[in-house]
């Protein structure tokens, strides 16, 4: 049985590459960011959190390990990898006894909470113990995440120099076996696309009448981790792999930069022309920032500022984001979805701090509501779903309350995560672990514990509190929140922005320039005036609605082109866009 010790980390400030310093803020607080009564406070938050995690993950190792999650209502558990996104249940292995994934999941997670000495143990237990010749079904986009993601992320924490792993010499074995992994995805792409099936056997391959049925995100959001491997390994199937689907992805969108949700991975065929920024499309916008910024592919931001373009036009709806044909733009479903909720942190990294926090604000409105984030909430009649009324320990809010602290340092937001905290620990404690609520209009619980909420919920809440892991440090969180380190070796060409000396650090927050990361580079000719230090610099991906029903009075309210990085005007008809002028 695995056992931890506890250890305590001092705060520090965080030097973020993608760090956006703003002196705007928009929501009062009772304490100043600067007040020694907030660090104070935020010691007693961390704590909190600290105890959250060690509260799951013990309850885990003593019911539950090595099995792949723990049912903490009953003390027991499930062998869920062989679940994970299979709705109907089908092809289950009888034989299949679980791979230890919330202990994979935990390991970054013990890092970036200092305990060293139990990561030390994880590793080397899997070392000895984790094999993956097993006869199992896998969802790819789950397994990929979750497993190898986490292999990956805690092979890199292990061989920093920072951890002093010293227990015994690390042989590079997580790497062996997240690689051992990566070649059992690969058949996964022998499609005649190159889009990657949903589903394989991690010991025999694709089954035989597969379904060629997938999502934009399963077949969109491999890079990171898959690329990741390749550069660790030098073997460039992964990547190459992962690449080719994302291309043909691409390939695929509508003439209005649009993507559907499900696809057939054979015919290259949309079978789900409704698409939004919610289930089953989420992550594909989210990885292809994060590739570029991880990779410096010029690619990925082309790629990245068209989607976020179509989305700014034809999904928002003032700070809501509804679905739409992907063919025509018009609007299908009006709701939210939980998972819409990582969208606030995605603003962050291009600079639109303004429209994060709008939609943050009222993500938190919801929470509020129910004490917690409803699956679906029908925006039209402002009422939860009938039928979908989960929540799952889902870390997406979390994640978006603490990008948006990063880049405003405004003590609301960690007023929002304490209001989280405590929630999670009023509705989803209970004696064997933190439970999921089946439904959020009576707190009804549910008998599963999510790896994600070790791997995420409780990181990133931990993260708002005490950052100190990330001083001086350069990463980049997958969806599934496993760091990984932004290296110059691993680039193309590292933008300016990246670069340590060119960092923001909090200390500068009152000399720094309001800015997106990618404006300088992406639109030069938009002069700094000298005389105003502190004027705004809007992101190249900047689409400003500056009213309610988004119509234009003057040329002040339409912003920047993202595309031409060109001055947008307002037509006579009050619509803006590049109007040819004679």
């Amino acid at each position: 049985m695995l056992s931890y010790s506890h250890k305590n980390t001092s705060t520090a400030t965080w030097a973020i590459m993608f760090l956006l310093i703003s002196p705007t803020i928009f929501f009062t607080s009772s304490i100043s960011a600067l007040d020694p009564r907030w660090a104070a406070k935020r010691k007693r938050m961390s704590l909190k959190v600290r105890d959250m995690f060690y509260h799951a993950y013990d309850n885990y190792l003593t019911h539950a390990f090595p099995h792949d999650e723990l049912k903490p209502m009953s003390k027991s558990f499930t062998d869920s990898l062989s679940e994970l996104g299979n709705l109907k249940l089908e092809h289950l292995s009888e034989q299949y006894k679980g791979l230890a994934l919330t202990l994979i999941e935990s390991l970054s997670s013990l890092v970036i909470m200092g305990n060293i000495t139990e990561f030390e143990r994880a590793v080397y237990w899997l070392a000895d113990n984790l094999a993956f010749d097993v006869d199992v079904r896998v969802n790819l986009f789950e397994c990929n995440i979750r497993v190898l993601g986490g292999l990956v992320s805690a092979h890199i924490l292990a061989t920093d120099s920072t951890n002093r792993l010293g227990q015994r010499v690390y042989n590079n074995e997580l790497l062996s076996l997240a690689q051992d992994l990566g070649q059992r995805f690969l058949p996964a792409f022998d499609t005649p696309t190159g889009l990657p099936y949903a589903w394989v056997n991690l010991k025999y391959g694709v089954m035989e009448n597969e379904t060629p049925e997938t999502s934009t995100s399963g077949c969109g959001s491999l890079i990171l981790e898959m690329g990741a491997l390749s550069r660790l390994t030098g073997d460039g199937r992964y990547e190459n792999a992962a690449l080719r689907a994302l291309r043909k992805l691409w390939s695929m969108r509508s003439s209005l930069n649009l993507l559907g949700t499900t696809l057939d991975v054979e015919t290259g065929n949309w079978i789900e022309h409704s698409s939004g920024i919610g289930a089953g499309v989420d992550s594909f916008y989210e990885y292809l920032i994060k590739a570029h910024i991880l990779f410096g592919k010029d690619e990925f931001w082309m790629m990245f500022q068209s989607a976020y373009l179509g989305v700014q036009k034809y999904f928002r709806h003032g700070p809501w984001y509804h679905e739409a044909d992907m063919r025509t733009g018009m609007a299908t479903y009006w709701q939210l979805t939980s998972l819409q909720a990582f969208w606030p942190g995605v603003q962050v990294f291009v600079g639109d701090i303004a429209a994060a926090n709008s939609s943050h604000r009222e993500f938190f409105h919801v929470w509020e509501k129910y004490g917690v984030l409803p699956e679906r909430y029908l925006l039209d009649q402002q009422v939860v779903h009938p039928t979908e009324r989960y929540y799952p320990l889902r870390p997406e809010l979390a994640e978006s309350t603490f990008y948006l602290y990063q880049a405003t340092k405004d003590p609301w937001y960690m007023e929002v995560g304490e209001s989280m905290l405590n929630s999670l620990n009023q509705y989803t404690k209970v004696e064997g672990g933190f439970a999921s609520i089946k439904d959020v209009a009576t707190m009804q619980l549910e008998d599963h514990q999510h790896s994600f909420f070790l791997a995420e919920t409780c990181k990133y809440l931990y993260l708002l509190f005490d950052d100190s892991f990330l001083s001086g440090r350069n990463y980049i969180f997958t969806t599934e929140g496993h760091p990984l380190p932004v290296l110059s070796s691993w680039h193309e060409r590292l933008p300016q922005t990246y670069l340590p000396s060119n960092w923001t650090s909090f200390e500068s927050i009152h000399q720094a320039r309001q800015t997106s990361a990618m404006s300088s580079r992406i639109c030069p000719a938009i002069p700094l005036n000298s005389q105003h230090p502190n004027q705004q610099i809007e992101s190249a991906c900047h689409v400003l609605d500056a009213r309610e029903d988004h119509r234009c009075l003057t040329d002040e309210d339409c912003g920047v082109d993202g595309m031409s990085c060109r001055r947008r005007s307002c037509s006579v008809a009050g619509y803006c866009g590049l109007w040819l002028r004679l």
